[in-house]
Order: structure tokens, then sequence, then C-alpha cells
């Protein structure tokens, strides 16, 4: 009698903990898509934030030159804020390539340079809202699938 009073005991805890895990799991895990922009002032400004808003700070930053796509011209890191300023070479036009990474997380954009210093750029990173809503419904359908394939084989 004594032992199942105690397993059952046991069992009632890796209950509650199990229930706390899963309530507390959103707050415990954080996945971030990002989101990078350009402001082209005398120098180009890079603002790099995740989906949520929040700056990448320390994001690596490297920045190719239209002439040599293979080979960072520039590379650093982005402050507390997310920025990164820099002052492309104007006498190398073209399309330069901005890509900022940090844990796992990232996306590139490109900037349009003219001999003319000046800056374009040439949209930015990130995913639309359709995409976001295409992703959501993937993730839904997955997981009713999986539940679906587990109720069946268990019956």
């Amino acid at each position: 009698m004594e032992t199942i009073n105690n397993r059952a005991f046991r069992l009632s805890w890796i209950s509650l903990a199990s229930a706390l895990i899963l309530l507390l799991s959103p707050f415990i895990v954080s996945a971030h898509g990002v989101d990078i922009g350009a402001v082209p002032i005398s120098a180009v400004e890079v603002i790099a934030l995740y989906d949520s808003g929040k700056p990448m700070a320390g994001g690596q930053v490297a920045i190719y030159a239209p002439d040599e796509p293979l080979e960072p011209w520039l590379t650093g890191t982005c402050d507390e804020e997310g920025s990164f300023i820099f002052v492309p070479d104007y006498s190398r036009p073209g399309l330069w390539e901005i890509q900022v990474r940090l844990a796992g997380h990232g996306d590139l954009i490109r900037l349009e340079v003219t001999a003319a210093e000046e800056a374009v750029v040439d949209g930015s990173g990130g995913l639309s809202f359709l995409q976001k809503i295409v992703m959501a419904l993937v993730v839904a359908w997955g997981a009713i699938g999986t539940a679906f394939y587990f109720s069946r084989r268990s019956s």
C-alpha cells in the first residue's frame, strides 16, 4: 500500500512539473525572425531588428562590394540598438550586399551605390505578412496531422 501511494505521489509531482514546463515554455523558448534595413545618410546606417522589434545587438555585419561578392569588403558588429554605420566606397558603384547574422538568425539586403555618392536600398529583408500567415498555417497543419497520426496508432 505504501509503494502505491509513494508512486502516485511521485507521478503527481512529475505531472505538475511537466504542466508547469509546458505552460512556461513560451516564455522560456523564444524564436526570432529578423528584419534589417538601411537608411542612406552621408554614411549608411544599417539597422537590424528581430521581428519583435528588439534590436539585434552584437549582430555580425558583413558588407560585400559589387566587384568582390565572395570576400567581405568590411566586417563589424551592431551596437546595442542593432545599428552599424559605414561609408561605402563610392568609386565602386553597383549593388552592394549587407548581411547581418547572430546566433543562427540573419538576413541580407542589397544597397545600390552610385558614383554620385548616393545609396538606395533595393528592398528590405524579413518575411512579408503573407509569408508569416503561410508559415503559421503550415505549423498548425503539421501539429494537427501529428495529433491525428498518434491518436490513430493508439486505438
